[in-house]
Formats: C-alpha cells, structure tokens, sequence
C-alpha cells in the first residue's frame, strides 16, 4: 500500500544522475507520488533497470542516458520531457561526482572533473528547465548541494566549492525567475549512505574518513537516500508554494553546531 500521498501527481519530472543513490531514492518517491519522469544517468545498465523495475510497477517514465556536462546532452533531457508530457513541471538537478582530496594531492583533472559536471551540468539543466517551463509561467527546481556547499571541510578542496556553485545558483536563480512563477530551492545533505559512501572504506583514509564525519553530526549517525528525497519531494511540490531561494539541509545537525 502506498502511504505517500501523490502530491506529483501528472507532474512531468526530470531527474539527473537518477540511477543510483540520492538520485535513485528520488525517482522511486517521485514514483510512488504520481509523477510522470524522464530519468537521465550515464550508467545505462543500472538507469534501463531502475526505468524498467519503475515501469513494471505502473509509472509513467523514460530513460536517456546523458552527460549533464554536455549542452546537447543536457538539452535532450529537458526535450525529452517536453516532447513526452508537453511541459516540464520539476528539475531535480542532482548528478554530481564525489571527488574527496585536499588540494595538494588534487590534479587540475580532478577540479575539472567536478566542476564540469557538479558546477556546469547543474547551470546547463538549469538553464534548459527554465527556458521550459517560461511557457507555462511555473515550475519547480531543486539542486543537489551540499553541507560542504555552505560550510568548509577537510577534503573537499575540489567537491566543495563545486557544491558552492549549486548554493549560489540556487539563491540567484530564485530571484531571477520568482516573477515567471518558478522557484528553486536546493537541499544540503550532509553525510549519506550511498553507494560512493559504502566505498569509501576500500579507498586510502576513507575508513578513518567516516568514523570522524559520523561524530560530527550531532544525531550520531549518517543519513539514508530515502530522507534526502523526503525533502526534495516536499521541495517539489505545490506545497512549497512560498518557499524559493531557500538551501534547505538535511544533515542531522550537522550545520547548526
């Protein structure tokens, strides 16, 4: 039985770097709430399963497999959307890498890495979502940042300040677009357990890693996917009429110390 009211019910969705983790979460909630999605990952085996298994359950959903860093590709995801549902109605700008060193050990290879696709791909989706949704003069945008996007951290000299372009773009773009009846919002989860987390301990220093950003956040235990999504569904909705601009975190206290 589902227990989530469908608050998107019809709404046409657009998901980026939905085929695993935060991502995942948040087609399957959308999912379950009605919403009719178009889903976009690189990985196309896991992104085909995740559409079929979500198809196979009644949801109204399409793949394209795409790099939110490339124009084209990051158009194609916004036309898919309009071309299958006749508007586009939610952007959850959520494909993102992981990248985690300190700035003496990272290489001009990884900064451009992140910022081509946690910085550039949030623009680009972002961009083609408004320019979608200036026709019907509505829509909702929720960019993925982060607690590493509002506050420093040890070993996050390339993520972070990429996470700081999805704060930044969020609170600007809400300002810019409040008057054609289109809010963005973003979250700011802190630690979660995704898939990338769960390696962490195969990697050098990932173990030691957890164990200390576990400490830091004062509910004393890392967040699922399922919690992040809670709060980008709300974020969605209608029933966040008032709210844009806002950074909202999901970090069991992590940022309120």
């Amino acid at each position: 039985m589902n227990d989530i009211p469908e608050r998107l019910a019809g709404k046409s969705c657009v998901i980026t770097g939905s085929a695993h983790g935060i991502g995942k979460a948040t087609a399957e909630r959308f999912a379950r709430e009605g919403a009719r999605l178009v889903l976009s990952d690189v990985d196309t085996p896991a992104l085909q399963e995740l559409g079929q298994r979500l198809a196979s359950s009644g949801s109204d959903v399409h793949t394209i497999t795409g790099d939110v860093a490339d124009p084209s590709d990051a158009r194609r995801m916004i036309d898919r959307a309009k071309n299958s549902y006749g508007r586009l109605d939610v952007l959850v700008a959520n494909a993102g890498v992981l990248p985690l060193t300190r700035i003496t050990d990272a290489t001009v290879e990884d900064w451009d890495q992140v910022m081509a696709v946690d910085g550039r791909g949030m623009f680009l989706t972002c961009k083609y979502a408004i320019e979608a949704m200036l026709s019907t003069h509505s829509g909702s945008i929720v960019c993925l940042s982060s607690i590493s996007g509002l506050a420093g951290q040890d070993g996050q000299s390339t993520y972070g300040p990429a996470k700081f372009v999805a704060s930044g773009l969020t609170m600007h773009l809400a300002v810019e677009w409040a008057k054609h009846g289109i809010r963005v919002n973003a979250v700011a989860p802190g630690t979660i357990k995704t898939e990338r987390v769960d390696r962490l301990p195969h990697e050098p220093g990932g173990s030691e890693y957890l164990s200390e950003i576990e400490q830091r956040h004062p509910i004393g235990r890392l967040g699922s996917p399922e919690e992040v999504s809670a709060a980008i569904s709300f974020l969605a909705s209608d029933e966040a009429s008032f709210i844009t601009g806002a950074v909202l975190p999901v970090d069991g206290g992590y940022l309120a110390q």
